[in-house]
């Protein structure tokens, strides 16, 4: 089975045991997480329903990408400036593809107090 996820403003193809480089995500080396943006799922040419559907991945490294060397000259008036710049990423190895989002139960409420003296005042 695949899917197509969005994560840092980019879309992936993915498909269980793949592994992809994204944008910077928060996490150790180790965790697990949770793709929710779901776009496309399938088998096959089969296409599926993305409603409630999840995609989990684990943390292989943060890691960072090769240096960009951003260099800025004007002609003739002794302008000229050097930057690098390094993209931080993260690897990531896809565990399963499918998986059912869990639904978030709204916390209980308070039982309110039934004293006669709240409500005398």
């Amino acid at each position: 089975m695949f899917a197509v996820v969005r994560t840092g403003g980019k879309q992936y193809r993915v498909a269980a045991g793949d592994k992809i480089v994204v944008e910077k995500i928060g996490g150790e080396a180790g965790d697990s997480i949770t793709l929710d943006d779901v776009l496309l799922a399938g088998e096959g040419s089969d296409l599926k329903p993305t409603d409630g559907l999840t995609v989990s991945a684990e943390i292989i490294a943060q890691a960072k990408a090769e240096k960009v060397i951003v260099f800025k000259k004007r002609r003739r008036h002794n302008y000229r400036r050097k930057n690098g710049h390094r993209q931080q990423h993260t690897i990531l190895k896809i565990t399963a593809v499918g998986g059912e989002k869990k639904a978030k139960k709204a916390p209980a409420k308070k039982a309110e107090a039934t004293d006669g003296d709240t409500a005398a005042a």
